[in-house]
């Protein structure tokens, strides 16, 4: 008999979790009356899918109950980031207090602040799709690829489903409304992949909205 292997990592959304942690220091800063910028950022995400904590918190009690050092999820363990307990502490102790802030959290998810996401992790979180597109193609080594930036996005077109382009197409017009300024919008695509200056004469934010429309209706603009 074929032995049945899982879908998914064991602790595949606690690893989400402390990848948060990751992208903000490697550090559990949490205190048990307010979380850290780490968890802070994960909140944020989880508010627009509470499901998502609810996985978390399971995740972390079936760890701790397990034990953190247990031959039986040490593969799993060692998959994970380690993040770094304060001095007296235990990364025990600060999942413990990280699993209390999540039930407090979905009590109430409403209490979350829904600001524009402050790191790496957290704009690629809020745009998956749109992280696909800009970091698999138009990304540092692109000339190595494509002639033009019209073959880049083409190529896109034509390889990904169409759900997956109206879903990068659906934030890319998320982006654009939620980020008023050049800087931070700079700031944004530059965490999601792009590693591409717009077309000569183009701004930014102009050539995302050609990429948009492209991808829309499927028709090719004369330059992007």
């Amino acid at each position: 008999m074929n032995q049945a292997f899982p879908l998914w990592p064991r602790f595949y959304e606690l690893s989400e979790l402390l990848e948060a942690y990751a992208n903000t220091g490697f550090m559990f800063s949490d205190t048990a009356e307010t979380p850290g910028p780490g968890l802070a950022s994960y909140l944020r995400i989880a508010a627009r899918n509470p499901a998502r904590a609810e996985t978390a918190v399971h995740q972390i009690e079936d760890l701790l109950s397990v034990g953190l050092f247990s031959e039986e999820i040490a593969d799993d363990v060692e998959n994970l980031q380690h993040i770094r307990p304060p001095m007296g502490m235990s990364v025990e102790d600060c999942l413990r207090i990280a699993r209390d802030h999540l039930n407090r959290f979905l009590e109430d998810p409403s209490r979350v602040p829904l600001v524009n996401p402050q790191n790496n992790w957290e704009w690629n979180e809020r745009f998956p799709e749109l992280s696909q597109l800009l970091g698999a193609y138009f990304h540092q080594d692109f000339s190595y690829f494509y002639d033009s930036r019209d073959e880049a996005l083409d190529e896109y077109v034509s390889e990904v489903p169409p759900e997956d382009r109206a879903q990068a197409a659906q934030e890319l017009g998320e982006l654009l409304t939620m980020v008023s300024s050049d800087e931070e919008l700079d700031t944004a695509t530059t965490a999601l992949g792009l590693d591409l200056l717009p077309p000569e004469g183009m701004s930014l934010r102009q050539w995302l909205e050609l990429i948009r429309q492209r991808i829309t209706d499927g028709n090719q603009p004369s330059d992007v």
